[in-house]
C-alpha cells in the first residue's frame, strides 16, 4: 500500500506547477499524456476536415463507377441485340426476295396460267372447267383464284399435285373435292390461286384506296 500511495505522490509531483512552464520542459508523463492529446486532436480534426471528405468522394466515385458499368452492360446488351435485329432484318430481306422471285409480274400471269394448263394436259388429264376469277389486289401482291375441274385416274391426278407444287411460281390448291360421275371417271374440282406483285402503279391505287376508306371511317 505504501508503494501504490508512493507511486501516486510521485505522478502527482510531475503535475505540480506546470503553469508558465514551456511543455518542452515538463516532466516525462505530463509530456507524453499532451503528445497523445495533440494527436488525438490532430486525428479528429483530420477526419471532420480531410479525411471524411476523401472517404465521400471515394464512396461518390464507387456509386459512379457502379452507374457507368451498370451503364456499360446495357449498353452492351442493346448493342448485342442490335447486330441480332440486323441479322434478323438481312434474314427476312433475304426471304422477300426469294418470294418476290417466285411472284410473276402482271405481264408474266398468262405464261403461268399455260403452265398450269399443261401441267394437267401433260398428265392425260381432262379439262372440265378452267376459269380464272376476279383478281384481288393486296398491299403489295395480288391473287388471282382459278375454279378448274379435272377428270381423269387417280395416278395422274397425284401427279398433276405434284407438277403444281414444282412449278417455280406460287401457285395454292384450296378446297379439293374428289367425285366419281356416272361413268365412274374420277373428278376433280378444286380452286387453285396464284400470286403477282404489283405495279408501282397499282401498289400507288391501293394506298390511295385506303387512304379513302380510311378517310370514310
Amino acid at each position: 500500500m505504501q508503494n501504490l500511495k508512493d507511486f501516486s505522490e510521485s505522478i502527482g509531483e510531475q503535475f505540480r506547477d506546470l503553469n508558465g512552464l514551456h511543455p518542452g520542459l515538463w516532466p516525462l508523463l505530463p509530456r507524453v499524456i499532451a503528445a497523445i492529446a495533440s494527436m488525438s486532436l490532430v486525428v479528429v480534426l483530420g477526419w471532420f476536415f480531410y479525411w471524411s471528405a476523401q472517404l465521400e468522394e471515394q464512396e461518390t466515385g464507387r456509386i459512379e463507377e457502379e452507374k457507368l458499368k451498370e451503364s456499360f452492360k446495357q449498353k452492351m446488351q442493346q448493342a448485342i441485340s442490335l447486330d441480332a435485329l440486323r441479322e434478323q432484318r438481312k434474314l427476312v430481306l433475304q426471304y422477300v426476295a426469294t418470294m418476290e422471285k417466285q411472284l410473276p409480274s402482271k405481264a408474266e400471269m398468262d405464261a403461268l396460267l399455260s403452265d398450269i394448263n399443261q401441267s394437267g394436259l401433260g398428265r392425260g388429264l381432262q379439262f372440265e372447267l378452267f376459269k380464272p376469277g376476279q383478281l384481288v389486289a393486296k398491299d403489295y401482291y395480288a391473287e388471282l383464284p382459278i375454279d378448274i375441274k379435272l377428270t381423269g385416274n387417280y395416278h395422274d391426278m397425284g401427279e398433276f399435285v405434284s407438277d403444281i407444287a414444282k412449278l417455280p411460281r406460287i401457285v395454292t390448291l384450296n378446297n379439293l373435292h374428289l367425285s366419281t360421275d356416272k361413268d365412274a371417271r374420277l373428278t376433280l374440282d378444286v380452286v387453285a390461286k396464284t400470286f403477282r406483285y404489283l405495279d408501282p402503279e397499282e401498289i400507288a391505287a391501293q394506298a390511295n384506296l385506303k387512304k379513302e376508306k380510311g378517310a370514310k371511317k
